[in-house]
């Protein structure tokens, strides 16, 4: 009998599961398969925290898939060659998995894995899971496709699977194993689809109340916020689950003024600004490697300063707040939105690294790294899209704005205990600070007012360039997004010229 391999990477679930339905149309035996590829393993941008997320996430869905009929088999190699052993053994016919939106490892395993299928006559097909167009011509209309998929009814899960007899499931592999760093991460998100749920619903019903005032601040917002990224990363839970979820409970409370109808209005246009971001690393998958903006290439040097590196990697930059949402980051796996922003922001312009050096390394930190976000993002916080508006994050003010009792910042550097509150986020204009700075505390590694001032002469110098309005109009058509009547989306827009001294419509760059 026929049989259909049911290939899965990021979408460890079976409800909402296109390609699980597909598969199960067939006349044949389904044979669900997960892949552990030690070569993605090794990768920069990966790390421990995220195989064991995805780890916890295998073994929910294993248990579903047997319940289903049909055991997952996880296997170890590279796709290609796993995938022609299980050909060899088996009259594989059909692979069936989901569209993915990867780093450029993936789309190149990709490009393989669709020469081998062509290679043995195998069909392959590839289901959208989201509202992420492949090969999409221009982002005209884009919005109005990407809703109808999030309205339409989420695919059921099929009664049964007709699965292999006789298939030893295959066990799976510890970090270790995979000759993962040690990375032990104790305030990680557990992964599963129960736990995916459980985060939900407390989202929905209790957590989410005070998202929109409360998603800015680093303590706040680790509760207020959805805390749902990784499990919409790994596919433990669908968006468009996610999505009807949140339409069903905006119209459940209405235009309550207790803080839910604008909470959940921020959320829901979140939800629709994630695919707009994945939507660009889709259509340009190089913007992994290279400036989506040509001419930033080489404006800052490749070989970064490997000083200044180690101290932003480690949270000891001497820049408080900066170094507490580091360790933060490092102890739990996650951060919120605004402070990821400034991480990256303050490594780009007052450290002068290129984003490829520090990008990897929060890639790493993130249990919810997903590079259709990251990537795209990385270089909007780096500021050489050519199109997105410079912000030059000055962390003192940060500091100051979202933690004004500086209990975040204390909770992480100890070492600040005896700084009075006055100079928490400066320790260095305190009277102590010579017996502190360079002793029990890092002195800063840059002048923060100084760094920003060059970094800001640096950027808008290169806007000023001959021809650069003409490539940077090529990238708004490409990838900025289009107004729609909801107003959700963020609208990047083509660089203007730098505003002079004392004019009223000067950018605000420092936030």
């Amino acid at each position: 009998m026929d049989v259909t391999i049911l290939w899965f990477k990021r979408d460890l679930r079976v409800v909402d599961h296109p390609a699980l339905a597909r598969a199960a149309e067939g006349a044949g035996t389904v044979l669900p398969l997960y892949i552990v590829e030690p070569d993605y393993w090794a990768l920069p941008d990966t790390s421990a925290r995220q195989w064991r997320f995805t780890a916890e996430s295998l073994q929910a869905l294993s248990a579903d898939l047997a319940a289903l009929g049909a055991p997952l088999q996880v296997e170890i190699g590279t796709a290609v060659a796993v995938l022609d052993r299980l050909a060899d053994r088996w009259p594989v016919t059909h692979l069936i998995s989901h569209e993915e939106t990867g780093n450029g490892w993936t789309y190149d395993r990709d490009l393989a894995v669709a020469a081998w299928a062509r290679g043995r006559g195998i069909v392959w097909q590839e289901l959208p899971q989201s509202g992420v167009v492949r090969r999409l011509k221009g982002r005209d209309g884009w919005a109005g496709r990407r809703d109808r998929f999030m309205r339409a009814d989420p695919v059921p899960v099929p009664p049964a699977l007709r699965g292999l007899e006789g298939i030893a499931p295959g066990a799976i592999p510890e970090a270790r194993d995979l000759g993962l760093a040690f990375d032990p991460c104790p305030g990680r998100q557990r992964g599963g689809r129960a736990a995916a749920l459980d985060c939900l619903d407390s989202f929905l019903t209790a957590r989410g109340q005070d998202y929109r005032r409360a998603m800015s601040s680093p303590l706040a917002g680790a509760s207020a916020c959805s805390r749902l990224s990784p499990h919409i990363a790994l596919g433990t839970v669908s968006l468009r689950e996610v999505e009807q979820a949140t339409a069903a409970r905006r119209a459940e409370v209405g235009g309550a003024r207790d803080g839910w109808a604008g909470s959940l209005k921020s959320f829901t246009s979140r939800l629709a600004w994630r695919d707009h971001f994945m939507q660009k690393l889709e259509d340009e998958p190089s913007l992994e490697h290279r400036c989506l903006h040509s001419a930033y290439e080489g404006l800052r040097p490749r070989a970064p300063d490997a000083d200044r590196l180690a101290a932003w990697q480690k949270g000891e930059t001497g820049l408080p707040f900066v170094d507490a949402c580091m360790r933060s980051l490092i102890h739990t796996g996650w951060l919120n939105f605004r402070m990821r922003s400034m991480l990256m922001a303050v490594a780009s312009y007052h450290l002068w690294l290129d984003w490829r050096a520090t990008g990897p390394h929060l890639a790493r930190m993130f249990t919810d790294y997903e590079p259709g976000i990251h990537w795209p993002q990385v270089q909007m916080q780096s500021g050489t899209t050519g199109m997105n508006t410079i912000r030059i994050y000055n962390p003192v003010k940060q500091g100051h704005d979202q933690d004004p009792t500086g209990a975040f910042t204390r909770r992480w550097l100890p070492e600040l205990a005896e700084v009075p509150d006055a100079f928490l986020q400066e320790p260095w204009r305190w009277e102590g600070a010579p017996r502190l700075l360079g002793r029990r505390y890092p002195a800063p590694v840059v002048d923060v007012t100084a760094a920003a001032r060059a970094a800001r002469q640096a950027v808008w110098a290169v806007r000023g360039q001959a021809g650069f309005g003409a490539e940077a109009a090529q990238v708004v058509a490409r990838h900025a997004s289009r107004k729609d009547r909801a107003g959700r989306f963020v609208n990047d827009r083509a660089p203007r010229p730098r505003p002079r001294r004392g004019d009223a419509r000067q950018l605000q760059l420092d936030l």
